[in-house]
């Protein structure tokens, strides 16, 4: 059998996750839907025109699904920029 352990320590040194985060910051209240990743910028867009969100630090977090993936793109073609 074979067992490998990766601390946040690891996680952090070896795939440059910040605090070993996999999920790009808390998943707590103050981090949930419209708070994602901040307030203001839940809508994928960022301050820098053309600049979006799309990783697990944008809504609805991290896990597989690639849902900040679908709805970013989703606002990019609403701006037109695709």
């Amino acid at each position: 059998m074979h067992r490998q352990v990766l601390s946040p320590v690891d996680l952090e040194r070896t795939f440059g996750l910040t605090g070993g985060n996999i999920f790009q910051g808390a998943m707590s209240l103050h981090q949930l839907f419209c708070l994602r990743p901040v307030v203001g910028w839940s809508d994928y867009r960022t301050p820098l025109r053309g600049l979006y969100l799309c990783g697990s630090a944008a809504h609805p977090g991290g896990g597989v699904t690639g849902a900040c993936g679908r709805n970013a793109a989703r606002e990019i073609l609403r701006d037109g920029r695709a």
